[in-house]
C-alpha cells in the first residue's frame, strides 16, 4: 500500500477552509483540468454522506462512489472509495489553525491518501492515472484552488 501527502499553509482562518470544503460545488472546483467531473449524486457533507461521480480523463470515464466519515467541519473529514477503480483509496482532509508570526490567522491544510492498486493488468490503468507525480500535480492544483477561494481572491 502507498501513502501520498500534500500540505499547504493558507492565509485564512480554518473556518473559511471548512466552509469551502462544505460547498456543494467543491468537488467540481477541486478537479484539475483536463479532468472533468460528472456528478451523479452528492449528499451534503456529513457522516456517511456519499458522492457518486465519474471522472473523465479525456474520453475515458472512471466511475467512483466515495463515502465520507470522521466528519468534523472544524478540523476535516475522510472519504473512502466504496466503488471505483482502485483496490483501496482512503483520503483524509485535515485543517487546523496555526499562528502566523504577524499574529494573523493561518490554516495548515493537509491531505493524506492511502491507496492500493489492483495487481496485474487490472491495476495498470490506475497505476497510470493515479501515479505519484500526477497526484502531486492534482493536489498542487487543489491546494491552489482552495487558497484562491479562502484568501478572498475568488469567491
Amino acid at each position: 500500500m502507498a501513502t501520498f501527502h500534500a500540505k499547504s499553509r493558507l492565509h485564512a482562518p480554518a473556518t473559511a477552509v471548512a466552509d469551502f470544503h462544505a460547498r456543494p460545488d467543491a468537488l467540481k472546483r477541486l478537479t484539475p483540468p483536463p479532468i472533468f467531473v460528472q456528478i451523479h449524486a452528492l449528499d451534503a457533507l456529513h457522516e456517511g454522506a456519499q458522492a457518486d461521480f465519474t471522472l473523465w480523463f479525456g474520453p475515458l470515464p472512471v466511475r467512483w462512489l466515495a463515502v465520507h466519515y470522521a466528519v468534523d467541519l472544524r478540523s476535516g473529514f475522510s472519504d473512502t472509495q466504496a466503488r471505483g477503480p482502485l483496490k483501496r483509496w482512503v483520503h483524509t482532509h485535515r485543517w487546523r489553525a496555526v499562528p502566523d508570526s504577524d499574529g494573523s490567522e493561518t490554516t495548515l491544510l493537509e491531505d493524506q491518501i492511502d491507496y492500493e492498486h489492483h495487481p496485474g493488468i487490472r491495476g495498470l490503468l490506475t497505476r497510470l492515472l493515479f501515479a505519484r507525480p500526477l497526484l502531486r500535480v492534482m493536489f498542487a492544483y487543489r491546494h491552489w484552488v482552495t487558497r484562491r477561494a479562502v484568501e478572498g481572491r475568488q469567491r
